[in-house]
């Protein structure tokens, strides 16, 4: 598969190959359910408790006697059919972290790059640098490929400091090495913008 390739100011420069197996395999819907399931799952941190029963303060004396009073049986006030009571069955700390296969997760990361590259949603360009860490470059940067509004990930290659900082306060936009790109970040964003170093990068993944 070939794309056309563009500089900073978003001119066609020339073209750049990317990998068939990489960026043109069928897509396989349940792996990429899957490994964005297990992305969320490990988000989240489980801290989530409410008191039981046994923990509520309250008297755990007997509110009245079992029988004869012509009401309903009932104990002490921490039951959880009384206003102020323990919750039953309510949540409890715990780990929802699940482990996936590397090939099925690998499958996954394929299968997204593949659909955005067959819905048109992936921009190359030869380099990205800017002088100085400013938020208008990267706001002209993303008004040259008409993405501005969009939510935008950036790949590349290597870290580079000055197009985090100039990018960083843009809400819709996030920056990631290509050694690090997951199934999840590349759904979750309309457009991804690549440099050719990068595509080099997930290339040979």
């Amino acid at each position: 598969m070939e794309l056309a390739l563009y500089n900073q100011q978003g001119q066609e420069t020339g073209r750049v190959t990317l990998n068939d197996e990489v960026f043109a395999i069928e897509p396989n819907e349940h792996a990429l359910y899957l490994d964005v399931k297990q992305y969320l799952a490990n988000q989240r941190q489980g801290t989530h408790k409410s008191k039981e029963r046994s923990e509520v303060s309250g008297s755990t004396r007997k509110l009245h006697k079992q029988k004869g009073g012509g009401g309903s049986r009932i104990g002490d006030i921490n039951s959880p059919v009384l206003v102020g009571g323990g919750r039953v069955f309510g949540p409890r700390p715990r780990d929802y972290r699940f482990k996936l296969n590397k090939k099925l997760k690998d499958l996954a990361r394929r299968s997204a790059l593949s659909l955005k590259a067959a819905a048109g949603e992936i921009i190359v360009v030869d380099t990205l640098n800017f002088e100085a860490p400013k938020t208008k470059e990267f706001i002209n940067f993303a008004k040259n490929f008409k993405v501005d509004g969009k939510k935008v990930l950036l790949v590349l290659a290597d870290k580079n400091n000055n197009v985090y900082l100039s990018m960083r306060n843009v809400p819709d936009a996030k920056l990631m090495t290509a050694s690090d790109i997951n199934t999840y970040a590349v759904l979750n964003n309309n457009v991804l913008i690549l440099d050719k170093a990068g595509v080099e990068v997930i290339n040979n993944i």
